[in-house]
């Protein structure tokens, strides 16, 4: 499975934080959870920390599910 790419991360005045994937907005962070986030990102993987936050992250069974026959079109 591929690494995750692509993302990156804006703080703003407010002290909120925006997080987008491929220069579309994937998550808006504000207060507490804003806080948090960044001190996970800044001491971890950053595009991992940012897929897990923002919910894109990849668990491993969606090739395999590409393939099912109700999946199929």
């Amino acid at each position: 499975m591929p690494k995750p790419q692509g993302f990156s991360y804006e703080r703003h005045r407010d002290h909120s934080v925006v997080i987008t994937h491929q220069g579309r907005t994937a998550a808006t962070l504000r207060g507490s959870r804003a806080e948090k986030f960044l001190t996970e990102v800044e001491s971890g993987d950053a595009q991992l920390v940012m897929a897990r936050w923002t919910g894109a992250y990849k668990f491993g069974n969606e090739r395999m599910a590409k393939n099912h026959p109700r999946n199929r079109r």
